[in-house]
């Protein structure tokens, strides 16, 4: 999708509404109208109007401009730590400006749920749809952009880190420390760039070296069966810090407290 524009306009939060979208259709149904009737040779007055200046208007990270073909594009912008990312676009079309819009094509990862906005949207609030949209992207990159920095940053201290294609679920382990940690993360929804559900709980460190070495524990019963089996206990604190902070913040305040951390839970063993 290209926007060609002589003039862009820049819109705060209260200049984007539905009033605006509703003169935004307006003009490209009244352009698209008049270029059929060029075509069909029609002398009436309005066959001979000029066509309208061609607007662009931002909004935060959208550009939303007229195109031909009584359509409508977006251009999504997306950044991670003020850097840009990825452009995106979406194009909506009409059959007038009565009937709803629908989208006729996009570039949206197949597994961001734009579908499913059209359907609980665009017939109702074009708005709140393009809005969405927007807010699935960043949003998207966002998460995506946490996960490569801190594999970039920490990458040596991490193992077994398995996300799902839009990073609403992630799980990896830490292996700095002589024991396992484990961190399970889960976003309430795609908009989300912090985490709701976590959890991080780490393996008692002397079983976790004598699983290394190949050591049988002494309590071990002739029979296979553990006499007293370890359990793992949750760092509280960790998970505190992955809900608060983006996760190349959280990965470095959590192994900062780690020593102390593990010396607390488990005093009767060295860290």
């Amino acid at each position: 999708m290209r926007c060609h524009y002589l003039v862009e306009i820049c819109l705060d939060g209260e200049q984007w509404n539905d009033g605006l979208l509703a003169t935004i259709r307006e003009r490209v149904h009244m352009e698209a109208e008049r270029k059929a009737m060029q075509l069909q040779g029609d002398a009436s007055p309005m066959s001979n109007l000029p066509s309208h200046e061609k607007i662009t208007y931002r909004v935060g990270n959208k550009m939303i401009c007229c195109l031909d073909g009584a359509r409508i594009g977006i251009q999504y912008e997306t950044s991670y730590a003020g850097e840009p990312c990825e452009l995106f676009h979406c194009v909506l079309e009409s059959k007038s400006f009565l009937e709803k819009m629908t989208v006729l094509e996009h570039t949206v990862p197949f597994f961001l749920p734009i579908r499913d906005a059209e359907n609980d949207y665009l017939s109702s609030n074009a708005m709140k749809f393009i809005d969405h949209i927007g807010e699935l992207l960043q949003s998207y990159v966002d998460r995506r952009e946490q996960v490569r920095l801190m594999k970039e940053l920490y990458g040596n201290q991490i193992t077994e880190l398995y996300f799902s294609l839009p990073y609403h679920m992630i799980e990896f382990v830490l292996t700095n420390f002589d024991c396992k940690i484990t961190v399970s993360l889960r976003y309430a929804d795609l908009v989300s760039t912090l985490p709701s559900g976590v959890s991080v709980f780490v393996w008692p460190i002397q079983q976790t070296k004598k699983l290394r070495t190949g050591m049988v524990p002494a309590h071990r019963k002739e029979n296979g069966a553990s006499g007293n089996q370890s359990i793992p206990a949750r760092l509280v604190h960790a998970e505190d810090a992955l809900r608060s902070m983006s996760l190349p913040e959280a990965f470095a305040e959590v192994v900062l407290n780690m020593p102390q951390a593990l010396k607390e839970i488990f005093p009767e063993q060295d860290s």
